[in-house]
């Protein structure tokens, strides 16, 4: 007992301390001081391994905290006009900035003369992988003397081993190559850590094979562990049999094994069919009673991230013109805020009205309101996963194999919920190479601001069957003074197709402290004027 109670003091002592996870769980950790059984793990998972949303800050958001994954994509773009309320934001506009030009280190600011911290999001997701190791090793230990017992740490063992495979996928995603089945063996990935113990230890990268291999043998394990798990789930907040199954399928479309990415994305259908119809939805949609949620863990700090004000971000044109009038994402999750004939004019109803021009109105998501807190969603912005991932894995999966049948098929159980008054004829001759460009458009429609869009552009560039490159430009504002809206210049940088920011820079404190750690040689980026 002594010797669980120290690993557990250890975790608790150098990485986080146990606190109240708050109401976003809608349970609590307590204070341990020793391991007594499966429920003093439980809590310790509550406390500590999933992620609590955090909104200290108020309406000032972390760009370095995940949500990075939204800037350095073409989903967004800036926002330079305050609607009539004058408004500015240049407190994110400043810090966005590294992120938003994909520079060499994502911590400096626009005159290159200072740097924010870099490593946030790194520190925070192996934190909570620590704590999924202490949780496995001081659950190997216990005496289990009822069936409660024997559940209750099948349970938390298989939600420990499932957290471990989640954010070891985030990172390696964010900091490792994309997963090409003939150079993964070679390619960098990120470090792997699984003993308890805290290690005062220089890391190395593993290779990219090597931590798909650790994902896929946590997933196998987690799914061992859930399958023994008869009570019902508590919450959308904790991981299931479900979400293993889902993000199984995930790690094999990545990993480019189409026949085992559309069994595991059955497997979830099976377990969780529901999908939100959009034709009968009154109600927000990132929501916790959303019948699509499988899991969720973490906050979101979208509507902080989009303002509509000078100095802001909104939705991209080029985004908002991807869907049709007929497409409902596009009338229930996407709102215009502009001003027509001098007036301020907010279309937040779900009867769609078009601007007379796309460069008269800023584009957000309509899940929320700014400048009410509480109207963050209740789910996250980029940890959140939901059935219709699993049809259009399973539909992305059988067209890569050449079954365009059942791609199809899973695609209109999708579509029919998304599209006004039925889905979309997908008709006879959208086969093959047409056929896995709708599947991958629809994708990009169904997962906007979800933190998908970068690792699905990442793996179409390696993908073996049909590989997709793309550039991406954004514009960034340089302005005559912080607390003004006088323009200086507007730069524009381009991320081209074979750059090396296409794998982020492994963060700078990292580095540093781990001396001879490898690094993804990324360039600064060089910048053109824009001719608006």
């Amino acid at each position: 007992m002594e010797r669980i109670r120290y690993h557990i003091l250890i975790a608790i002592s150098t990485l986080l301390g146990l606190t109240a996870c708050g109401d976003f769980l809608e349970e609590y950790s307590q204070d341990t001081d020793y391991v007594r059984s499966w429920v003093d793990l439980d809590e310790l998972l509550i406390g500590d391994c999933y992620i609590k949303p955090d909104y200290s800050n108020g309406f000032y958001y972390h760009p370095n905290y995940a949500q990075f994954l939204h800037l350095i994509t073409d989903e967004v773009e800036e926002n330079n006009s305050s609607y009539g309320d004058g408004g500015q934001d240049f407190d994110n506009h400043e810090a966005e900035y590294g992120y938003y030009t994909w520079q060499q280190r994502v911590g400096i600011n626009e005159t290159h003369t200072g740097f924010t911290t870099e490593n946030e999001t790194w520190k925070k997701l192996y934190k909570s992988i620590n704590i999924a190791n202490n949780v496995l090793y001081s659950a190997s230990k216990l005496e289990q003397k009822t069936d409660a017992d024997r559940e209750g740490s099948a349970r938390v063992t298989g939600e420990a081993y499932f957290i471990r495979a989640f954010f070891y996928f985030y990172l390696v995603n964010m900091y490792g190559q994309p997963y090409n089945p003939q150079t993964a063996a070679t390619d960098l990935g990120v470090p792997i850590k699984t003993s308890a113990e805290v290690i005062d230890v220089k890391y190395s990268r593993n290779s990219v094979e090597e931590v798909y291999n650790q994902i896929l043998s946590d997933l196998k394990a987690a799914e061992e562990k859930l399958t023994l798990v008869k009570t019902e789930k508590k919450s959308i907040y904790r991981a299931d049999l479900t979400a293993v199954y889902l993000l199984t399928s995930r790690v094999y479309l990545y990993m480019q094994n189409w026949p085992k990415a559309a069994e595991y994305a059955r497997m979830t259908i099976e377990r969780h069919p529901q999908l939100q119809d959009l034709n009968s939805n009154t109600n927000r949609f990132m929501l916790a009673s959303n019948s699509e949620n499988i899991f969720s863990t973490g906050g979101d700090d979208v509507p902080v991230m989009l303002y509509h004000g000078y100095k802001g971000l909104r939705v991209s044109e080029q985004q908002y013109q991807l869907y049709s009038q007929r497409d409902l994402r596009l009338k229930q999750w996407l709102w215009k805020y502009g001003v027509f004939n001098g007036l301020t004019m907010r279309e937040n109803t779900n009867k769609f009205t078009p601007a007379p021009q796309p460069s008269e109105a800023a584009f957000y998501w309509k899940n929320y309101s700014y400048g009410a807190q509480d109207r963050r969603a209740e789910v996250s912005s980029v940890f959140w996963m939901r059935s219709a991932e699993a049809y259009l894995n399973l539909a992305e999966a059988e067209a890569y194999q050449g079954n365009d049948q059942k791609a199809k098929t899973a695609l209109q159980q999708l579509l029919k919920n998304r599209y006004e008054n039925g889905a979309p004829e997908i008709t006879a001759n959208n086969t093959g190479e047409q056929l896995i460009k709708t599947i991958r458009l629809e994708r990009r429609r169904e997962f906007i601001l979800q933190g998908q869009r970068w690792f699905d552009l990442r793996r179409y560039r390696v993908c073996q069957v049909q590989p997709e490159k793309k550039s991406i430009t954004h514009d960034y504002t340089v302005f005559k003074e912080r607390n003004s809206i006088a323009v200086s210049e507007v730069r524009r940088f381009v991320l081209t197709e074979d750059d090396s920011f296409w794998t982020l820079p492994i963060p700078h404190e990292v580095l540093d402290y781990n001396t001879g750690m490898q690094g993804n040689n990324n360039q600064w980026r060089e910048y053109t004027i824009a001719n608006n």
